[in-house]
């Protein structure tokens, strides 16, 4: 027995203040009287005394009778007061739509009853009754429909908009800071032959918005293949999960067997296995978006490099005939020839490219979102403040950019701070978020900053910046040297961080043979410390030349300019050589104030264009870089 029969019984307050009580009790007491016949009514009346009740002009009596009469006396025993009088309202509400359920069900079984009997006079009603409740393989019954009824009220209630998802940029406009990146990656799109591709940048810059806008911009373009219905589905690398026994498998799709893997029913009762698509068949025609793809299982890279060459998946089990009959067409289908799963691939990662696996970085264009500057920050808030419609006070967005550098999170220290003001001033409209509200915060969250930014054209002996990275982050790396006398000639030692990593140390000795060329000095006649503050590891070579002119500095007692980062590697013969890491190193100079970054001179093509507050000189030997240090 099927129907669409619906209920939505849904109980809101704020309608129900609005109503008079005793229009909604009149109300009720009509739609009981056409559920309940008349001699129920009666019966129930009488059982439970409630002659005087139905009538008095009290409306609480009113509403008591009215809930005995329906819960037919499981309801209330008592005669409610104002205190409680929503909640009983809303109690007998349930019972009336239990009641409304029963009489459907019961009315559909009477037309059915009917029926047969105008079919079959001869037997006689209960024994038809019987027939038709068996006969009935419906799922529907009492119970089932109030749930029913219940869900239809729970999705009646909805939240606001998610803050994060208001505030995600709706155009390329809005995605500060990655005008390079997005030109890029809309012309590997905009082709009439779009290539797979792999975003690399660090978290929070817009890598997902970017593509899911990608996707819509080359719909509106004729020559791409991208049909005004293309999905863009998403998924997360990392959340991705499979059984090698191919059991589950979200990504690429399954079978289920109708004995071990529990296909449906009808099919399990019949022996026929049952292929589900994954989502590379949902993505047919589209955008195929993973997140943090470096993330994803290598046998499942490998499989998924399979589909992105057949453009097909391909189904299998020792449990399918194909020539049983009873097969439905679909499956003979996905058996026989696979399932379409021609889509462009966006994979997203904020792994170095030597991480991603080789075979699928060789089928993948790639394209590098940078990381963001203060002033990208600070556009970033002033952005969201425009959509939340709050006004800002002069150096909030300044205050923000300070303790992240990335989107994402100063939209969240943003919506944090909004919320506060909320709460505790009450404001709702004209709002203004004020330096001491953003300070709270900061406060309450334990935030600290990502970088102090200095200007100070100060110079200092022993202390040099040099530069570092991490992923894709930029950082300084904060270097200084202390020097004395060995007590007797030749008995000097050198100190370094413990921490600081195995190749620093060999920076530190390979300075230590240019500074006995350049100064005639031999260092075994001197005690020399060499910390980095922080103690941060330094992966790799390139702190070698700041520590080479830092050691001199503080040997020849010369002061160094402290608005200057260094990076590059020292070779045994003064040489400058070349470090990786240039464009983010550059970036994170930019964001501690520095005003001249020094770059080995093999690595100038590697600084990034249209600089305007840094500046970027290439030096090729080490009296090159003391000429501009000291």
């Amino acid at each position: 027995m099927k129907s669409e029969f619906k209920f939505d019984y849904s109980f809101d307050e704020n309608k129900i203040n609005t109503v008079p009580i005793e229009s909604q009790v009149d109300v009720l007491f009509q739609v009981t009287k056409n559920v309940l016949d008349e001699g129920a009514m009666r019966a129930r009346i009488t059982k439970f005394k409630l002659q005087k009740h139905i009538h008095s002009g009290d409306v609480y009596k009113r509403i008591y009778a009215l809930n005995r009469i329906v819960s037919d006396g499981k309801g209330i025993d008592t005669i409610p007061s104002e205190n409680n009088l929503h909640e009983v309202l809303a109690d007998t509400n349930k019972w009336i739509a239990e009641a409304v359920a029963k009489r459907y069900v019961q009315n559909e079984i009477e037309k059915e009853v009917e029926q047969a009997l105008m079919e079959k006079q001869d037997k006689y009603v209960d024994e038809v009754r019987l027939g038709i409740l068996k006969k009935q393989k419906g799922p529907e019954n009492a119970k089932t429909l109030k749930k029913y009824a219940d869900l239809e009220v729970l999705d009646t209630k909805k939240l606001t908009k998610n803050i994060q998802s208001m505030l995600r940029p709706d155009s390329f406009d809005e995605i500060v800071g990655q005008e390079r990146a997005i030109k890029s990656l809309l012309s590997k799109m905009a082709s009439p032959y779009p290539q797979h591709i792999i975003l690399y940048g660090p978290p929070g810059v817009g890598k997902t918005t970017a593509a899911r806008l990608a996707l819509e911009e080359a719909k509106k373009i004729k020559h791409t293949p991208f049909r005004e219905d293309a999905k863009f589905v998403e998924v997360d690398g990392t959340t991705l999960r499979w059984d090698p026994r191919e059991i589950t498998n979200p990504l690429l799709g399954s079978v289920h067997d109708p004995i071990y893997q529990g296909s449906k029913r009808d099919l399990a009762e019949i022996g026929v296995p049952e292929p589900k698509p994954g989502l590379v068949t949902e993505a047919h025609g589209g955008i195929l978006f993973i997140d943090e793809i470096g993330e994803l299982d290598e046998i499942l890279q490998n499989k998924l490099l399979k589909v992105l060459e057949d453009k097909r998946v391909e189904f299998s089990s020792s449990y399918y005939d194909p020539e049983d009959e009873n097969t439905p067409k679909y499956i003979k289908y996905l058996f026989d020839n696979g399932a379409p799963a021609d889509f462009v691939l966006i994979g997203a990662t904020t792994r170095e490219p030597y991480e991603i696996n080789p075979a699928l970085r060789s089928r993948c264009t790639e394209v590098y979102f940078e990381p963001l500057t203060a002033k990208d920050i600070e556009k970033i808030v002033e952005n969201a403040a425009e959509k939340l419609k709050v006004e800002l006070e002069d150096g909030v967005a300044e205050l923000i950019s300070r303790y992240t550098i990335e989107g994402r999170k100063a939209v969240n220290i943003l919506a944090d701070v909004y919320g506060y003001v909320l709460y505790s001033k009450g404001e709702s409209e004209n709002i203004k978020l004020q330096i001491k509200d953003v300070h709270e915060i900061i406060s309450i969250g334990r935030l600290t900053p990502y970088e102090e930014v200095k200007t100070e054209n100060d110079r200092e002996i022993g202390h040099v910046y040099g530069l570092g990275v991490n992923g894709y982050i930029g950082s300084t790396l904060e270097i200084e040297t202390a020097v004395f006398e060995a007590k007797d000639k030749g008995t000097g030692q050198v100190r370094f961080n413990d921490t600081a990593g195995s190749m620093a140390k060999d920076s530190v000795f390979n300075a230590a043979s240019v500074i006995r060329k350049i100064t005639d000095k031999d260092i075994k006649d001197y005690d020399i410390h060499v910390n980095v503050i922080g103690g941060g590891n330094i992966d790799g070579p390139s702190a070698g030349a700041a520590i080479t002119v830092c050691i001199i500095s503080a040997l020849l007692n010369k002061p160094i300019r402290q608005d200057i980062a260094i990076t590059g590697e020292i070779s045994l013969r003064g040489n400058v050589k070349p470090v990786g890491g240039i464009f983010e190193k550059v970036y994170g100079a930019r964001r501690k104030g520095i005003k001249l970054v020094v770059v080995p001179k093999d690595n100038l093509k590697e600084v990034p264009s249209g600089l305007k507050d840094i500046e970027v000189k290439a030096v090729e030997t080490i009296e090159e870089l003391m000429e501009m240090v000291f």
